[in-house]
């Protein structure tokens, strides 16, 4: 079972998609993503499998929820910074967590 502890070692932010491209050569349909996360973190990239729900031109300017302390993860040549955050929704397609209101790039969740 987590604890708290374990939950207080995740770092999840919220963060606004400024760029977005097709990633044709991911083993399985995703985008590329260029998240900001205001002056403390910058942008940092993300793979995303979330190509049923969601264009390209729909997700500039959206904000997302992701964990930016896990370990770079390199997905052929593209380095996934941090992990952009969703739920499966009732066929196991990716939706997006994002904030009801806008808040600042780079708020922490607790």
């Amino acid at each position: 079972m987590a604890t708290i502890e374990d939950f207080d070692k995740l770092d999840i932010r919220a963060g606004r998609i400024v760029d977005a491209k097709a990633f044709p050569e991911a083993r399985k349909p995703a985008f590329k993503l260029w998240i900001d996360f205001g002056e403390e973190l910058g942008t940092k990239q993300s793979s995303a499998q979330i190509n049923v729900h969601y264009r390209l031109d729909q997700l500039i300017g959206r904000q997302v929820l992701a964990v930016v302390n896990f370990p770079p993860r390199k997905i052929g040549s593209f380095v996934s910074e941090v992990l952009t955050l969703g739920v499966p929704d009732e066929d196991g397609a990716v939706v997006l967590i994002k904030p009801d209101f806008q808040v600042p790039n780079g708020g922490r969740l607790f």
